[in-house]
């Protein structure tokens, strides 16, 4: 019985977390976006990323990707930063995209410090232009840097508290082990976040439900915001609208402490 629960925690339940692809099928270059590969060292494998820089950009957002498919899907979200005068540096885990290796909880975090490092000694950036920004399994990759640096702001959306709570939404029996190297427990760090952070949610999320935001949102010991929007999951930042845009039009001039220009996607 101990060698099916190792099992289980080993090989299938991260190839159920972990929906990754590795083909990129269009670049930055699908907009006609200037931009830059990045990669960079996380132990002996290599992280890659896109550095997409912004002409007047009032600062750069660390973009952390939800579990499935690769960078090319993100797209769309960069293009909403970039209306907002904003940089974007997003990345994959270890295993998607270009990124080489396995991803795990431990890769996940490891990959988004190393890019953060990246972003202040090799683009010379400080800590208070830098927004942090993790949709889904990214919100719980962010919490989890957000304990270790100290960025401008936060922002997770549609994130959950653990894997561990997710999983038992679906089937209350779920033992904790079977989690084992990849709980993600977000409701165990964010108390230790100190900037201000805003948190997105909808209550029509059918994947990670509206109490999980919400008590994110409670349990929160810093500066903080709720911004409610809706839609589904993987829907909600688009059919939310101007709502979406504005809330995160707000809280990052309000951290960054300026107000981010309206900068064309074309540039």
């Amino acid at each position: 019985m101990m060698y099916k629960f190792s099992l289980f925690a080993k090989y299938i339940f991260p190839n159920i977390l972990y929906q990754r692809t590795d083909y990129i099928y269009r670049t930055p270059d699908y907009y006609n976006w200037k931009y830059e590969d990045v990669f960079v060292a996380v132990g002996k494998e290599k992280t890659h990323g896109w550095y997409i820089p912004i002409e007047g950009s009032k600062g750069v957002v660390l973009f952390s990707h939800g579990n499935a498919g690769n960078i090319a899907d993100r797209l769309e979200s960069v293009e909403i930063f970039r209306k907002l005068g904003l940089s974007v540096l997003v990345y994959d885990y270890g295993g998607y995209g270009k990124s080489m290796g396995k991803p795990s909880e431990e890769r996940c975090c490891n990959d988004a410090l190393a890019i953060w490092k990246y972003l202040l000694n090799e683009k010379g950036y400080s800590p208070k232009d830098i927004i942090l920004f993790g949709r889904s399994l990214g919100g719980a990759v962010t919490a989890d840097l957000s304990t270790k640096v100290n960025p401008a702001g936060v922002i997770l959306e549609s994130t959950f508290l653990s894997t561990v709570d997710v999983a038992k939404d679906v089937f209350s029996w779920f033992p904790e082990r079977f989690a084992r190297g990849n709980e993600f427990y977000t409701k165990k760090k964010i108390k230790s976040i100190k900037v201000p952070v805003l948190v997105i949610h909808s209550p029509q999320d059918t994947v990670i439900k509206y109490y999980h935001g919400k008590k994110i949102y409670e349990m929160l010991e810093c500066e903080k915001e709720f911004l409610e929007i809706i839609g589904d999951h993987n829907e909600g930042f688009i059919i939310t609208g101007d709502r979406y845009f504005n809330g995160l039009k707000n809280f990052i001039e309000k951290v960054l402490n300026s107000t981010p220009s309206e900068g064309s996607i074309t540039q």
